[in-house]
């Protein structure tokens, strides 16, 4: 019988991790319920949604949450066939940030996006934590970019959302039984 796991999945902006991640749930032989957190902002978005959703395969369950979405991960479980192996694709936490983030006002602090990304964030934890614990079989692979190796950014917005997302990294990867950083495609076993 299948065992349920974690594992988290970091790296910079196009360093191959929503497709190592996508492999590594194709080749786990189970039902895969894959979670965007994309939004259509613009036409280069949609464009991009459009390519994602027609490259994963026709089988996998898509759930669109640009926000709660421990809740809507919980709804899908719920309805899922008692014992059947399944397989979450998280992808990705980095867009979830953002649309939290960016729904705040101008004048926000650094204390108060950390705070309003980790009530997001900590329902997702405590999902991952009683499915991982629990008798049904359940695999989660949470994308997130790594957005503090770079420059500090030049404006409020930028830095409120570094360090939030950073602070939720360090959360989600305390957790997770394996934490994975992609550089050029390549996996690097960090945990």
């Amino acid at each position: 019988m299948p065992h349920s796991s974690f594992t988290f999945i970091l790296g910079g902006a196009r360093s191959g991790k929503s497709s190592y991640a996508e492999r590594l749930a194709a080749e786990a032989g189970s039902a895969v319920l894959y979670v965007a957190t994309a939004q259509a902002w613009d036409d280069e978005m949609r464009e991009r949604i459009a390519r994602h959703r027609s490259d994963r395969p026709a089988d996998w369950q898509t759930l669109e949450a640009p926000t709660g979405v421990a809740a809507a991960i919980g709804a899908a479980l719920a309805h899922r066939p008692a014992g059947q192996p399944l397989t979450v694709l998280l992808d990705c936490l980095t867009l979830l940030a953002s649309n939290v983030i960016i729904a705040l006002p101008e004048s926000c602090s650094e204390a108060e996006a950390t705070v309003a990304l980790m009530v997001e964030i900590a329902p997702l934890d405590q999902l991952i934590r009683q499915t991982v614990q629990g008798v049904e079989p359940v695999c989660w692979l949470v994308v997130s970019n790594e957005v503090g190796l770079g420059l500090v950014p030049p404006y409020k917005l930028g830095r409120l959302y570094r360090d939030a997302l950073g602070r939720a990294n360090q959360r989600l990867a305390a957790v997770a039984d394996r934490v994975l950083f992609l550089v050029a495609g390549l996996p690097l076993v960090v945990k």
